[in-house]
């Protein structure tokens, strides 16, 4: 019987050594074998990639990595998932592993930071150019195309600034030319999204947030389908780019609780928006919750529910009001990431001295205009409104 992912999620882990509802952590450098015969065999069905665990040594993770893999590997509907240390890990990863000198990547321009810095910084000292395009504009992505492309790099939506694309447009576009796709997925996660099963080579989600859950572990996955795998799973096996079994086991449990947690989230969201959308002070919502919006109808066209993460546009001459309103907030913690049961806000900054914060993404807001993200977590709505409420006052 096909079970809902739901309950896929929820079942027990048949753990042969203990019996546990939960499976063991299994920390190990060096995995043994009964003979040589058998280690031999086994690192040939591994070259050979068939689809059996890989683990024969601890650079290639464990029996509770492997555990983990297996779960992301049935909710993305991938060939295969690949675990990182952190959730940048699973971008570099996927640049690494297949582009090579001379490529270019395009990379949309609403992307997290470090993935705009690796693109831009890091990957030109191996002579591989990152092409940034316009995320609302899909002529600017197909006039940028060149002999030259090898991927193009979506985050959907956009980190801050939260535009949605059409992915099946990209999709078209890549499969014509043969380029490789990947998507940013963190926002939505496989509960919701599941980039390739509509045809995206690779999907990506920080761990850390959502499937965690829990703000105490980090973690990436990269769940690829069969094109890419090989070059992926040796350039994997020879970085370490590998999780800790401490980790997988903590986003195990995380996992338990995906469904109802992003349920609450956002249900959360939805009342304080509908308070935040009445204040005069509040100049933008970006988020989609206005049905005559294009975000709004893309979203609904490739996801099936949403989360408790958007940024407001506040508009005021002074900066200082503007952190005193986040300073104040006493419900809401400061500080990176999201995904988490807790309620954070932080003023984002839009004009940074670093190059890759000096990008279109920022540059359709005035230089009065100030984005403060906020992620709604599991508290009680009406008390963060009150919050927010008590907070408005120091805006001017």
């Amino acid at each position: 019987m096909k079970k809902s992912i739901t309950t896929f999620l929820k079942r027990p882990i048949k753990d042969s050594i203990n019996r546990s509802a939960n499976p063991s952590v299994t920390r190990a450098s060096t995995i043994l074998f009964n003979s040589m015969q058998e280690l031999h065999k086994h690192e040939q069905r591994i070259k050979a990639n068939k689809k059996i665990s890989y683990y024969s040594y601890g650079r290639y993770g464990s029996s509770t990595t492997i555990e983990l893999e297996n779960i992301l590997k049935e909710l993305e509907e991938a060939y295969h998932v690949f675990l990182t240390g952190t959730g940048f890990g699973g971008v570099a990863l996927a640049i690494m592993s297949l582009c090579r000198p001379g490529d270019e990547i395009l990379v949309s321009d609403n992307v997290y930071g470090p993935t705009k810095e690796i693109s831009e910084e890091l990957v030109s000292e191996f002579n591989i150019k990152a092409i940034f395009y316009d995320p609302e504009n899909f002529e600017d992505l197909k006039t940028k195309i060149t002999k030259k492309t090898k991927m193009i790099l979506v985050e959907n939506p956009g980190s801050n600034t939260f535009e949605f694309q059409d992915l099946s447009e990209i999709i078209k576009l890549a499969k014509g030319k043969k380029i490789l796709t990947f998507l940013d997925n963190t926002w939505g996660t496989p509960l919701y999204l599941k980039p390739l099963k509509i045809g995206f080579d690779m999907s990506f989600c920080s761990a850390t947030k959502y499937l965690s859950g829990h703000s105490d572990a980090m973690g990436g996955s990269l769940a690829v389908n069969k094109k890419v795998f090989k070059k992926i799973m040796f350039f994997y096996k020879l970085s370490g780019y590998r999780m800790s079994a401490d980790e997988a086991y903590l986003i195990i449990r995380g996992l338990r609780t995906l469904d109802v947690r992003l349920k609450q989230h956002y249900e959360n969201t939805k009342i304080v928006i509908n308070f935040l959308k009445k204040q005069k002070k509040i100049k933008e919502i970006l988020y989609p919750y206005k049905p005559s919006s294009k975000n709004y109808k893309l979203w609904k066209k490739y996801y099936s529910g949403a989360n408790g993460l958007f940024s407001i546009v506040i508009k005021s001459k002074k900066k200082s009001s503007v952190i005193k309103f986040v300073n104040s907030l006493e419900l809401f913690g400061i500080g990176y990431s999201w995904g988490g049961y807790e309620s954070l806000a932080l003023l984002q900054n839009l004009r940074g001295n670093t190059k890759y914060t000096k990008i279109r993404r920022y540059l359709r807001f005035a230089k009065d205009e100030h984005i403060v993200r906020l992620h709604i977590g599991l508290e009680d709505p009406k008390d963060l409104i009150k919050d927010i409420k008590k907070s408005l006052k120091y805006l001017k």
